[in-house]
């Protein structure tokens, strides 16, 4: 008796670690991980003026939810956009829902076939907005990752709040991020002031609409640059101000102590600008014309007159015209200025007495303006300034 109990004692240990095995063996399927894909186009849409984000959620290769996020111009050639996020319902390569647009309020149908095609996709379909109708017929769409998606997405408005120096800033540019809600206050207060805001950036780009926020570039003279940044820090809506890029390009800028040009804690604008403007009429072999600073931007715009050499005897005119501007190197209190010069401007006319001949200026301006040593300018106001000219190479002053 007591061997027959063994035996069964030993043939249920046997069985219990047989079935464990087969358990090992063969366990249950993980369930495919969830993840999130990307379109960022979809050719076509929009006569190909459309901004599209379709964000995809994934259950393997079975899509288990979606969202079209797409911003337009609201009419064509407009550079004003409008918007609609519709959450798509999924019924196998269907992709449908409804929405409204954000700025027109405008009633959104959306209808789309989405069909694998080897390693992309392509989709078919409609998208209905107020009375407009667009047919959706693109192939070739690729998806991108989460990872790839925020990647490219990454921007960068260009305002350093706090900048070391202007090398990489401009001393005249401001950059001003703003709630969308709050751009108009901001921008209705610039009015009557002296200060020049960029059209460009009055536009509300998709990038904008998304964000809910807007950058808004402006000029003022660089003397009142800081307490303007300032002023805008406090405003309300208003996310971060700073300087941006603008007129300075390091290549035609040179730097020079500053005690000889102040008065005081101030520019001596009337004894740089002609000492700046008898450099370029002996350069030019000209006669000073005009001088005007920008209460604005703060530029300093120089003309000048020569006879033109083109047809002497016609006694024709060539009017020069350059653009300066000048401001301390860097944020706060500075014992250096630095000035930035363009390229002359130059153009031809008829101003002698009686009939006269009209010239189109179609290449003589624009001809001696892109020349990369423009009879030495920057050259000949680094020597009469004492001043130091940018190595690009080491990125310093040399």
């Amino acid at each position: 008796m007591r061997a027959l109990l063994f035996c069964l004692a030993g043939l249920i240990v046997v069985s219990t670690d047989f079935a464990y095995g087969q358990m090992k063996l063969s366990p249950k399927a993980a369930p495919a991980a969830s993840e999130t894909r990307y379109f960022t186009a979809i050719d076509g849409l929009m006569g190909g003026n459309a901004d599209v984000i379709l964000k995809e959620t994934r259950q393997g290769r079975t899509v288990t939810a979606a969202v079209l996020d797409v911003c337009y111009p609201v009419a064509r050639g407009s550079d004003r956009k409008d918007r609609f996020v519709a959450n798509l319902t999924v019924n196998g390569q269907t992709l449908s829902g409804t929405a409204q647009t954000i700025g027109g309020k405008l009633p959104v149908s959306v209808r789309l076939v989405r069909r694998p095609t080897g390693d992309s996709f392509e989709f078919k379909g409609q998208i209905t907005i107020g009375q407009t109708v667009t047919e959706v017929n693109s192939s070739e769409n690729s998806d991108l990752s989460e990872k790839e998606f925020q990647e490219n997405q990454t921007t960068d408005d260009g305002i350093t709040a706090a900048p070391k120096d202007f090398t990489e800033v401009s001393p005249e540019s401001i950059g001003v991020r703003v709630k969308l809600e709050a751009a108009a206050d901001l921008l209705r207060g610039l009015k009557g002031q002296d200060v020049e805001v960029s059209l460009s950036s009055l536009a509300i780009t998709c990038d904008a609409l998304r964000a809910g926020e807007q950058t808004i570039n402006l000029s003022t003279d660089p003397e009142r640059a800081a307490a303007l940044i300032a002023k805008f820090k406090g405003s309300p809506g208003v996310v971060a101000a700073g300087w941006t890029t603008g007129l300075i390009e390091m290549d035609r800028t040179i730097r020079f102590l500053a005690a000889d040009w102040r008065d005081g804690d101030r520019l001596n604008k009337e004894k740089l600008a002609r000492t700046i403007s008898n450099v370029l009429a002996a350069i030019f072999s000209a006669r000073p014309s005009s001088a005007a600073w920008s209460p604005s931007t703060g530029k300093l715009t120089l003309t000048f007159k020569r006879p033109s050499q083109t047809f002497p005897s016609l006694e024709l005119t060539d009017t020069i015209e350059v653009t300066a501007l000048a401001a301390p190197e860097k944020p706060g209190a500075s014992d250096r200025l630095i000035l930035w010069i363009s390229n002359p401007a130059i153009s031809t006319a008829d101003e002698g007495a009686g009939a006269k001949l009209n010239i189109a200026n179609d290449s003589n301006g624009e001809e001696e303006g892109d020349q990369k040593d423009d009879n030495g300018v920057v050259e000949a106001l680094a020597r009469e300034l004492k001043a130091q000219r940018w190595d690009a190479d080491k990125s310093i002053w040399k």
